[in-house]
Parts: structure tokens; C-alpha cells; sequence
């Protein structure tokens, strides 16, 4: 087991700790954006807005990815205006494992804001409001601290789907050891060659940080809790 660990290559671990956190932060400001702009719509416009955000969460990642393809590859006019213009390539590189990982993981995100956010006291907001602020200080100074708990467990599970994404990268960034290999594709690759024990390790690894952030963010909110009821 030892000989196994000091001779395992750990650039899968640094490429999806790397996809994760790059893809929780796009996520978070991105899906509290849109939660608070969708929860501010009629129910009309909200059904369909949700629908479109939570596609992704409900498809196969395999689906999600074949759109992404479709969008970012060279053979299409957006890919091709990238690269021509920007010298931007998505398709099978680190991008396109962040790009992937955070449209999969966006709805979780989104969802879990949105609810936190129609929990939200309205007499607070209107208090603030009386007392001169304006919308955006409103947003950052009441809501998003009342609703910390929802916004919190959001972020969890946001780092927690992008770390562990498969389907959606394997499509648009592929397998490249050492680019765009991540854990999931790592875990794939070698139960398909039949090494069980190194698939074990890299299963022990993913669970273990998994576990880890869970617990510390459950402190965390756990202290914010007790501030607020204290207060």
C-alpha cells in the first residue's frame, strides 16, 4: 500500500481541487445573482426561468456535455470565434473542465439560494428600506446574512457536485492525464484496467475531502446560527 501511494501521480487531485473551487466561486455569484433576480419574478416568468436553470441538474451530464460540445467545439461558429478572435480553446483543456463542472453544478447553487432567499423575512427588508439603504447594501447586509444557512449548505453542495463531475468533462475537456484528468475520469480509467486498489485509494481520497468540507462548513454555520439567535 505504501509502495502504491508514493508511486500514485496526484495531478488528478490538484486538477479537481483546482476545477472545484474555480467552479463553486463562478457558481456562488452567478447563482445568488440569478436567485434574486428570479425570486423578484411572477410565477410565470419563474416556472420557465427555472426550468432553463435546472435543466442541467436533471439531464444526464453526458446530455449537458454534448451541448457544450456543440457550443464550444471549433467546428461550430462560437467555438471557431473564440479561438480566431481570442486565441480561446475550450474543448480538451482545463476550461473545459471548469466550464463543465460549474454548468452542472450551477443548479445546485441556484436552488438552494432561491429557496434561502423566499425564507427571507420581507419585514426586514422593508425595515431597511425605511432606514434609507439602498437595494444593493439591502442584498449584501440583510439578505444574504438571513439567509447564510441556505446560501452555506448551497456552497457545499456545489464544491461537492464540481469535484466529483464526470460526464460533462468527459465530453468537452476529455482525459488528459496531467491537463483535464480528474478523479472521476482517474477512478474510471483504472477500474477499467482492473486496479482496484488504486481506484480504492483515489474512492478513500475524494470521501475523505468530501467529508472533511462538509464538517467544517456545518461548524461554521453552526457558529453563525448562534450568533444570529444569540443577537
Amino acid at each position: 500500500m505504501l509502495e502504491v501511494l508514493k508511486e500514485l501521480d496526484y495531478s488528478p487531485l490538484l486538477i479537481s481541487l483546482k476545477t472545484g473551487i474555480v467552479a463553486t466561486i463562478v457558481s456562488f455569484f452567478v447563482g445568488i445573482w440569478l436567485a434574486n433576480r428570479i425570486a423578484r419574478m411572477s410565477n410565470r416568468k419563474k416556472a420557465v426561468a427555472d426550468g432553463i436553470l435546472t435543466l442541467p441538474m436533471v439531464l444526464p451530464p453526458t446530455v449537458a456535455g454534448f451541448f457544450l460540445l456543440l457550443v464550444f467545439s471549433r467546428r461550430r461558429a462560437f467555438g471557431t470565434f473564440l479561438y480566431d478572435t481570442c486565441s480561446i480553446k475550450i474543448v480538451q483543456t482545463w476550461a473545459g473542465c471548469v466550464i463543465a463542472a460549474t454548468v452542472i453544478a450551477l443548479p445546485l447553487m441556484y436552488r438552494n439560494a432561491r429557496a434561502a432567499f423566499e425564507q427571507v423575512d420581507f419585514n426586514l427588508i422593508c425595515a431597511a428600506r425605511t432606514l434609507g439603504m439602498s437595494e444593493r447594501r439591502i442584498f449584501w447586509k440583510v439578505i444574504i446574512p438571513t439567509a447564510a444557512p441556505g446560501v452555506a449548505s448551497g456552497t457545499i453542495l456545489t464544491f461537492a457536485r464540481a469535484l466529483g463531475e464526470y460526464g460533462a468533462t468527459s465530453m468537452l475537456a476529455g482525459n488528459i492525464a496531467g491537463k483535464t484528468g480528474t478523479i472521476s475520469q482517474k477512478i474510471a480509467m483504472v477500474i477499467q484496467d482492473g486496479n482496484y486498489q488504486v481506484a480504492g485509494i483515489w474512492v478513500a481520497i475524494i470521501m475523505g475531502i468530501s467529508f472533511g468540507i462538509v464538517v467544517l462548513i456545518n461548524l461554521v454555520t453552526g457558529k453563525r446560527m448562534k450568533h444570529v439567535t444569540r443577537n
